[in-house]
């Protein structure tokens, strides 16, 4: 394969505007773009160092396979927030045994979605 130019993960919800309601409002992404109209429309989010794509319309929920991994400052600060909003929390913050402090949702198609903090401790941190 040649050299990768760009990326993005490509949602297809099975109710469109219920998903970018979660992404936008719930989870508070921001817009990167939106194109089309009606039943072609899509929203491009800005992930970090990436963008979600939420466009188009599946018949069935995304891959039951399907993580999203997204890392926070402040994770404990990210539970009360997304709980707050109404984000369905499958488990709370917790220091994983690997040493980051994870906590996971999920979307209104019920991908699961970590929320991970990099304690300042943590090797992810250091670079040798």
């Amino acid at each position: 394969m040649t050299h990768v130019l760009g990326s993005r993960i490509l949602l297809r919800p099975t109710d469109p505007e219920r998903s970018r309601a979660f992404y936008g409002e719930v989870l508070g992404l921001a817009v990167y773009r939106e194109f089309g109209t009606g039943p072609e429309r899509g929203t491009v989010y800005f992930l970090g160092g990436g963008f979600l794509e939420v466009s188009g319309r599946s018949e069935a929920p995304p891959a039951p396979g399907l993580r999203l991994w997204l890392q926070v400052a402040d994770v404990q600060a990210a539970h009360e927030e997304l709980r707050d909003r109404g984000a369905e929390v499958l488990r709370p913050p917790l220091r994983e045994p690997w040493g980051l402090i994870e906590m996971w949702i999920a979307d209104p198609d019920g991908v699961h979605i970590a929320v991970v903090e990099v304690p300042a401790d943590h090797p992810l941190r250091f670079r040798p």
